[in-house]
C-alpha cells in the first residue's frame, strides 16, 4: 500500500513570520522586496506555539490514524500539528497510492484562502511542482490532498551531508527558476521557498512543493511576491554552494554567516566554488546587485534570473574518476631466476656460454629437413593462391563488384559481446523493485535473478507505474546494436525497451533519451536488435509490460517478471 518517506510529505514546516493577510495567490510585478524570511529553526516552534494560543483561532480537528475522509483518504500518520492545522501521511484507497493531506477546521480564519490557493495551484498542472490532487470543504473540515513522492529527498537532507557539486547546484537553480517563472506568469507565488520545499527525485529532477498553499496555511503575503521568491532562490543557491545560510541566523539545519560581516560572496566563504554561480547567487539576493565585478545588475524576478542563467556557460557534469590499475608485478619465476643463485652486490657474475650450434651429422639432417619442409609449404601455398585467382577471373563477369577484406561493400561484421562493468536500478516513479539484486542479471550464475514487485493489474504497468528498469555501465562508450535477455516467467506478455542514458542516474526523463530498440515476447527469452548501432556508455533496460504468473515461493500470484541474464553486443 502506502510507501513511507518523510522526504515526500509536504511537511507544514514551522516558521517565525508574523501572520499577514492571506493573499498567497496574489502575484504582481514588483520592485524591491519588503518581506524576508530570516527566522531560525530554533525560534520557529516557540513563535508558532505562542501565536496559536494568543490568537484564539480554531484548534486543529481531533483526528486519529485510520480516520477516512470522503470514504477514500485514510489517515496514517500525523506529521505536523501547528497553528490550527495539521498535516498527515495518508492512503488514497480508491487509486491505491500514498498521498499527503493538510487539514484545518472550516471556521479557521485562513480556511478560505487555503482553498483558493490550492485550487489555483491545481489548475497550473506543471509537473515541476508537487501536484495538488484535491481541495474540499466537507463536514466542518477543509482538507487539501497532494502528491506523495516516496523516492524524493529534501534539499535539507542533501545539504546536511555536504554542499552540492557545481553541476548539481546549476541544475537546482535552473530548474527552480524556470518553474517559478512559469508560475508567476500564471499569477501564482510561493513565498515559502525553503530547503524543505525543494525535493530531488531519484532521476535528478528537482520538484517544488507547497506552491501558494504553504504561504496560505501560515497567512503569509507579500507586496512584492516576485522579488520575495527570487531572493529565496538566491538563498537556496547560496546554501547549496556553501552549506551555510546567507543570513546571520542559523536556519534549516545550516549555520548562518559570521556576525557583523554582512553578506559575503559564496566563493569567499568556501574555496573552489564556481565563480559564475557565486555571482549569480549574489545577484539574486537582496544586496543591491553586489557581485565580484560589481558590473551586473541584480535579478529581481524569476524571469530575470532565468535569463541570467541562460547567459552563463553551461556547467557539465564531472567526468567519472578513472582509477589506474595496479602496476603488474613480475614474479621471480617469470623473470627466469627460479632455482638460480641470486647475485650478490659487488660480485661480477660470469656470462653463461651459449650452446654450440648443431654441427653434428644429426644437426645437419635436421637443418636440411626443416628447409625442405619450408620450401614445400611455400610451393603448395603459391599453387593454391594462383589456382584461386584463376578461378576468380574465370567466374567473374564484366562490371561485377567484389568485396575486399575490409568489408566496405560486403556483409556487416558480426556483433561482438560487450562486457557490463556495473549496474543500478532506475526508478522513474514510486518505489524501487530489488536494487540489491541488479548484479544477478549479468553474473555467471544462471539461477540468480532480479525480480520485480507483484502488481495487481497488467500486463501494461502504466498508469500505476510507468515502468521498471536497470541502467548498465559498459565502462566506456560502446556501439550497442543487440541485446539478449533471459526471463524467468513466460506468458502474455513482456515488453522491454532499450535506451542510451547519460549516467547510472540519468538526469533526463525517458522521453528525452535516444531509443535503441524494443521487443515483446510471451516466452522466456527476448532479443532486441537496433536498426542502427547507438554509441553510449550507459544503457537503460526499461520494462513496461509484465505477464501474469502464479504464486511461487514467497511471491504471490499477479503480474510480475524477473531477469536472469542480460547480454549486450555491438
Amino acid at each position: 500500500m502506502a510507501e513511507r518517506s518523510t522526504a515526500a510529505v509536504d511537511v507544514a514546516d514551522n516558521s517565525g513570520e508574523e501572520p499577514l493577510t492571506a493573499k498567497a495567490e496574489q502575484a504582481t510585478a514588483d520592485g524591491v522586496a519588503q518581506t524576508r524570511e530570516r527566522d531560525t529553526a530554533a525560534d520557529e516552534d516557540g513563535a508558532d506555539n505562542d501565536k496559536s494560543t494568543s490568537r484564539g483561532a480554531s484548534s486543529p480537528p481531533e483526528l486519529h490514524s485510520g480516520h477516512k475522509l470522503a470514504r477514500r483518504y485514510r489517515l496514517e500518520e500525523c506529521v505536523t500539528r501547528l497553528d490550527g492545522f495539521s498535516s498527515w501521511r495518508a492512503v488514497d484507497e480508491k487509486l491505491r497510492r500514498a498521498v499527503g493531506v493538510h487539514l484545518l477546521p472550516a471556521d479557521h480564519p485562513r480556511a478560505r484562502s487555503v482553498l483558493a490557493a490550492a485550487r489555483s495551484s491545481a489548475l497550473l498542472g506543471d509537473p515541476r511542482f508537487v501536484q495538488v490532487l484535491d481541495a474540499v470543504e466537507e463536514n466542518d473540515l477543509v482538507y487539501v490532498v497532494h502528491e506523495w513522492l516516496p523516492d524524493a529527498t529534501e534539499l535539507t537532507a542533501l545539504l546536511a551531508a555536504s554542499p552540492l557539486e557545481a553541476h548539481d547546484a546549476y541544475q537546482l537553480v535552473s530548474q527552480v527558476s524556470q518553474a517559478m517563472a512559469a508560475a508567476h506568469r500564471e499569477g501564482l507565488a510561493h513565498l515559502r521557498l525553503t530547503p524543505g520545499a525543494i525535493l530531488r527525485t531519484s532521476t535528478g529532477q528537482y520538484r517544488i512543493r507547497g506552491l501558494a498553499v504553504n504561504a496560505a496555511l501560515r497567512g503569509i503575503s507579500s507586496e512584492t511576491p516576485q522579488r520575495t521568491d527570487t531572493e529565496a532562490i538566491g538563498a537556496l543557491l547560496y546554501a547549496s554552494l556553501t552549506q551555510r545560510w546567507p543570513y546571520e541566523e542559523d536556519a534549516y539545519g545550516l549555520s548562518g554567516l559570521p556576525k557583523d560581516v554582512g553578506l559575503i560572496a559564496p566563493d569567499q566563504v568556501r574555496a573552489g566554488i564556481h565563480r559564475g554561480l557565486s555571482e549569480l547567487a549574489m545577484r539574486a539576493l537582496v544586496n543591491d546587485g553586489a557581485t565580484a565585478s560589481r558590473q551586473d545588475p541584480p535579478c529581481t524576478t524569476p524571469e530575470e534570473l532565468v535569463k541570467a542563467i541562460g547567459e552563463m556557460p553551461r556547467i557539465r557534469p564531472p567526468e567519472p574518476a578513472f582509477t589506474a590499475p595496479p602496476e603488474y608485478q613480475h614474479t621471480t619465476y617469470q623473470q627466469g631466476t627460479y632455482g638460480r643463485t641470486q647475485a650478490h652486490p659487488g660480485v661480477t657474475q660470469p656470462v653463461p656460454t651459449p650452446p654450440p650450434p648443431l654441427q653434428s651429422r644429426t644437426g645437419k639432417v635436421l637443418k636440411w629437413g626443416v628447409s625442405a619442409l619450408l620450401i614445400a609449404a611455400l610451393g603448395l601455398g603459391s599453387w593454391q593462391l594462383a589456382d584461386a585467382l584463376m578461378d576468380r577471373e574465370n567466374s567473374s563477369d564484366p562490371g561485377t563488384t567484389h568485396t575486399n577484406e575490409s568489408g566496405e561493400k560486403g556483409q556487416p561484421k558480426p556483433a561482438k559481446p560487450i562486457a557490463i562493468k556495473g549496474a543500478q536500478e532506475f526508478v522513474a516513479s514510486g518505489g524501487a523493485q530489488a536494487p540489491g539484486d541488479v548484479g544477478n542479471t549479468f553474473d555467471t550464475d544462471g539461477s540468480s535473478l532480479w525480480r520485480t514487485k507483484t502488481f495487481n493489474e497488467g500486463p501494461r504497468l502504466a498508469p500505476y507505474k510507468p515502468g521498471v528498469g536497470i541502467v548498465y555501465d559498459l565502462g566506456s562508450a560502446q556501439n550497442v546494436s543487440e541485446a539478449s535477455i533471459a526471463l524467468h516467467y513466460g506468458g502474455d506478455h513482456t515488453t522491454v525497451e532499450l535506451y542510451a542514458a547519460d549516467s547510472l542516474t540519468p538526469s533526463t526523463d525517458i522521453a528525452s533519451m535516444k531509443k535503441i530498440g524494443t521487443a515483446t515476447t510471451s516466452g522466456q527469452t527476448l532479443k532486441i536488435k537496433a536498426k542502427k548501432p547507438v554509441k553510449s556508455q550507459y544503457v537503460l533496460l526499461w520494462m513496461t509490460a509484465v505477464p501474469r504468473s502464479g504464486a511461487d515461493g514467497y511471491y504471490r500470484a499477479g503480474y510480475k517478471q524477473a531477469i536472469t541474464d542480460v547480454k549486450l553486443k555491438g
